[in-house]
């Protein structure tokens, strides 16, 4: 990509002067943080809440492994689909019915009785949020013009951050003053939250454009969220004393699956996962990047917790702890990036 051409994801969004007003811009970027936060943080504060929600809803360490899988399962294969849906049925629209989605699943999961249906509400909340998270950062380039929209970012990207970092310090801090078995409360706090989201939303924009042509790549979705998650069925399978289900069988037909994925992106009319994008070097190397982080850090945040707490005896509060030093380096680095990007762009 030379400097002189526009970058895919400032095209895709393009300013629109008729969505809000200047003045309701604030609202539009304050509705956005909130929302991404209440996604990011959702699978980050049950890391430290997992011990205590393994006692009370007595689950096994593989329910624990899909209380967080059946989460992170639907909205990493339909987070593309999510933002294809805003295209087509209005971006303020599908924002706010996936905030809803959210909010309702977070409130059966705050009153689940079983790990089974705390593991079904969790994949109904990685559904609403596939639609949240590409939404929040859709508004924003829709609402800020080309001059103020890195900046915009990076206001975003610290808050958002900072939330998901501080979500384990504040949960662990909070399970350990008021009893471990007040982890419910974590999941029902996203109600107000995300009520106020939607009200922030609501009184800000003006126009809600939809594309009724904008096709949706449901069989992308199908085959992707299929075969990740039987990949991640195998993976479980194999903590399982009785050696779960049949890794040679299972885990060739997940292959054949996200296979079969690759090559319907590359037909499809409406894809949702253009390959054609990994031609660009500088958008594979940071999705690669980015793919080593989380994997690095989603093994971190899921099994130390639940080490350093149920193994080695120690508060909740001393084991959220060790997430400082996370959340202020990225808070302090996240708004300094969204200012560079301005700057110098952001592929520098």
């Amino acid at each position: 990509m030379t400097s002189t051409e526009t970058p895919r994801s400032v095209a895709a969004f393009p300013f629109d002067e008729e969505f809000c007003a200047a003045k309701a811009r604030k609202r539009v970027l304050f509705a956005a943080i909130l929302a991404s936060a209440l996604g990011f943080i959702d699978g980050t504060i049950v890391a430290i809440a997992m011990p205590a929600i393994r006692d009370g809803l007595d689950a096994t360490l593989t329910q624990a492994q899909w209380i967080n899988n059946a989460y992170m399962l639907p909205l990493a294969a339909l987070i593309l689909a999510g933002g294809a849906l805003g295209d087509r049925f209005g971006l303020a629209r599908v924002f706010t019915f996936g905030i809803g989605l959210f909010i309702a699943a977070s409130l059966i999961s705050a009153l689940a009785p079983t790990a089974e249906i705390l593991i079904a509400a969790r994949a109904l909340k990685g559904m609403g949020a596939a639609m949240m998270v590409p939404g929040s950062l859709a508004l924003i380039y829709r609402a800020y013009p080309t001059d103020q929209r890195g900046q915009a970012i990076g206001i975003w990207a610290s808050a958002s951050a900072m939330t998901t970092a501080l979500g384990p310090v504040l949960g662990g801090i909070f399970i350990t003053l008021a009893g471990p078995e007040t982890w419910r409360w974590l999941f029902a706090i996203n109600l107000p939250l995300g009520l106020l989201a939607i009200w922030a939303l609501r009184g800000a924009v003006n126009e809600d454009r939809s594309d009724p042509d904008k096709g949706v790549d449901i069989t992308g979705a199908v085959l992707a969220t299929a075969g990740l998650g039987l990949a991640a069925w195998v993976l479980t399978g194999l903590t399982e004393a009785d050696g779960g289900p049949d890794p040679v069988l299972f885990g060739g037909l997940a292959v054949v699956l996200i296979a079969a994925f690759l090559v319907w992106e590359r037909v499809s009319a409406h894809p949702m996962m253009p390959l054609s994008l990994f031609a660009d070097r500088s958008f594979s190397a940071a999705n690669l990047a980015t793919f080593c982080l989380y994997f690095a850090l989603s093994a971190v945040l899921f099994f130390l917790p639940m080490t350093v707490i149920s193994g080695w005896g120690v508060s909740e509060a001393e084991a959220s702890a060790a997430f400082i030093p996370l959340t202020v380096a990225i808070t302090l680095l996240s708004t300094l990036s969204g200012r560079w990007a301005d700057r110098y762009g952001p592929g520098r």
